[in-house]
């Protein structure tokens, strides 16, 4: 368990809130496992009906922490068995979302139902800029739910979308003034709960569609993210991000 996961619950809602503010909420491999743990208990629990993911401070989640990520295969193997965790969840999940929301910030959004951001909200995918892919099955889910452009802008170039573009290209939900954001989110995941338990199940079934698919792009991205971390490319990537200066990347 992480002491960095605020982990609470509310007539039938779990609240797994990301609580590194003095890091933008970085994750390290044990912030990950605490998530994946507590997404399987709410699985497992009838009296459990929803999940919101909320973040303290002023970033919801600021993506992994690259040297816990770096320092070996455990933060890895801990960041991809949450991805698969989230996107193989059964229940309504809720997102409140202030500030910077980076890399996996970002993609576990996708898995999300009900994605309710304050105006500063920034969604960040970096992943082409540090020399890998990205995950969490968004190279499918991104271009279906935004459209191939918007997509493109947010995977290919890196460029940051902000709250009200985001909620034009359907990313989230609502725009939600920042002093309600949380009580909004709260709101909607008890409206949830007021639902036919089972016909609100079978519809967001409906919704997802084949899920065979999504998990195979996700094992997909996984194997080429592998690959991308031992590449030169990345390794200059990560190299200049450390070092605080621009990458030089060399075409042959």
């Amino acid at each position: 368990m992480s002491e960095h996961i605020a982990i609470s619950e509310n007539e039938g809602v779990i609240e797994i809130r990301i609580d590194r503010p003095e890091k933008k909420n970085a994750l390290t491999g044990a912030m990950y496992r605490t998530m994946t743990a507590a997404l399987a208990d709410a699985a497992g629990r009838p009296d459990v009906g929803a999940v919101l993911f909320s973040g303290s401070g002023d970033a919801f989640c600021a993506g992994n922490d690259l040297k816990d990520f770096m320092a070996g295969p455990e933060g890895g193997a801990a960041a991809f068995d949450f991805i698969r965790a989230i996107a193989a969840f059964e229940k309504p999940l809720v997102a409140a979302v202030q500030g910077l929301a980076v890399g996996v910030g970002t993609t576990m959004l996708f898995h999300c139902d009900l994605i309710y951001a304050a105006p500063d909200a920034r969604f960040i995918t970096p992943f082409v800029n540090l020399g890998i892919v990205p995950e969490a099955g968004s190279s499918l889910l991104a271009p279906t739910i935004m459209g191939h452009a918007k997509a493109a802008a947010m995977l290919l170039l890196g460029e940051p979308m902000d709250a009200e573009t985001a909620d034009r290209s359907g990313l989230v939900t609502a725009i939600v003034p920042p002093d309600g954001l949380i009580d909004h989110a709260r709101r909607k995941a008890a409206a949830l709960l007021a639902k036919p338990p089972e016909a609100l199940m079978a519809t967001r079934r409906l919704m997802k569609g084949d899920t065979a698919i999504l998990s195979a792009r996700i094992e997909e991205e996984a194997r080429l993210f592998r690959e991308r971390l031992a590449s030169p490319e990345a390794q200059e990537a990560f190299a200049a991000f450390f070092e605080k200066r621009p990458p030089v990347f060399r075409r042959t």
